[in-house]
């Protein structure tokens, strides 16, 4: 099994930054990719970002240029630094993986999230 704990969630000015950090623990073979969803009242959940295990990147359009996905191989922790924080941006954010488990069989999981406040 596999859990992701997320931090680093919080309230903060509109202009300001957050960074997000989510750990990976337990028995698997390795992480292939790990992303970021969000999740605001009454929405769908979207995808954030996304990094590979090669340190592919992709951003969703609405926070190109603001947000910053980043990956400690070493730790199975992912990093995102969210810097001009918009009203909209607000949201509950999930940590996602794509793991190889220690069977060698793909599996998602998904972490608790983190709630995001951005109000003056």
């Amino acid at each position: 099994q596999v859990q992701l704990v997320e931090s680093g969630g919080g309230l903060v000015q509109p202009g300001g930054s957050l960074r997000l950090s989510c750990a990976a623990s337990g028995r698997f073979a390795s992480i292939m990719a790990m992303a970021w969803y969000r999740q605001a009242p009454g929405k769908e959940r979207e995808l954030v970002a996304t990094i590979t295990s090669g340190d592919t990147i992709n951003y969703a359009d609405s926070v190109q240029g603001r947000f910053t996905i980043s990956g400690d191989n070493a730790k199975n922790t992912v990093y995102l630094q969210m810097n001009s924080l918009k009203p909209e941006d607000a949201a509950v954010y999930y940590c996602y993986a794509d793991v190889l488990t220690s069977t060698f069989q793909l599996r998602n999981y998904w972490g608790q999230g983190t709630q995001v406040t951005v109000s003056s």
